[in-house]
């Protein structure tokens, strides 16, 4: 892991799950980190942890529906390091509902944080990366933003929408300004998400998860490290990756 010796990773969505072994990792690779979520107290013993291990790490309070917010840890970064070499958006709510149900106000909020939240952090560092003339952009998507199933509509939505942003980034700055962008598509993972489903019929399907091995934060931030982790000529465009019991 010589190429990440030293970068920058700003990560959102840090406090648990994906973002939380991703900061690890890459700390464990020599990356410095610099962590955004909005519970302060994770995100405070989270840093603990890496700088008492050797690593850096810093922290701020981050909602990513808050563009201001978004703007301050990237100028946190920023100011500290003079640099951001990685940004993760990992930040991500799969509030699983069936659309006769009528959950608009959960509706909005997906549309807030996995489609805006990332548009707001992608914002606050281009003109870093630009004028870097380097950088990695990883957005963390989802397979539901390739296809659909009963309940996922509004989430699929938004990982439609992600996908789509992210290949359009690809296309835009890949070439012209040396930004590599990324899309991470997991299947089940072993994180929160799924703990904040209210719809009780959408839970109710959800517990069919419980028959399969599905994966372990990990196993995703293996696959974030990988990406992150290629020369830079190289640009790893997605990667996808389920348990091997899942069918759909």
């Amino acid at each position: 892991m010589e190429n990440l010796k030293g970068k920058v990773a700003i990560i959102t969505g840090a406090s648990s799950g994906i973002g939380e072994v991703t900061a690890l990792e890459l700390t464990k690779a020599g990356a410095k980190v610099v962590l955004g979520a909005r519970r302060a107290d994770r995100l405070e013993a989270l840093a603990k942890k890496i700088t008492d291990a050797g690593g850096e790490a810093l922290w701020a309070v981050c909602d990513v529906t808050v563009r201001e917010q978004v703007d301050k840890l990237a100028a946190l970064a920023h100011e500290k390091y003079g640099r951001v070499d990685i940004l993760i958006n990992n930040a991500g709510i799969m509030l699983l509902s069936f659309m006769r149900n009528r959950h608009v106000d959960e509706w909005d909020k997906m549309i807030d944080v996995n489609i805006k939240g990332v548009l707001y952090a992608v914002a606050a560092v281009l003109p870093i990366m630009r004028e870097q003339k380097s950088g990695i952009i990883v957005n963390i998507s989802s397979v539901a933003g390739k296809r659909v199933l009963p309940s996922a509509a509004v989430y699929s939505g938004t990982k439609f929408a992600l996908n789509a942003i992210t290949e359009g980034l690809r296309q835009e700055l890949s070439a012209d300004d040396g930004i590599r962008v990324t899309s991470i598509q997991p299947g089940a993972v072993a994180t929160e998400l799924i703990t904040h489903v209210t719809d009780a019929e959408a839970a109710k399907r959800a517990e069919m998860l419980d028959q399969i091995r599905i994966l372990d934060a990990q196993d995703v931030a293996a696959a974030i490290v990988f990406a992150v982790s290629q020369p830079p000529h190289v640009n790893v465009n997605e990667v996808t990756l389920i348990p091997g019991d899942q069918r759909n």
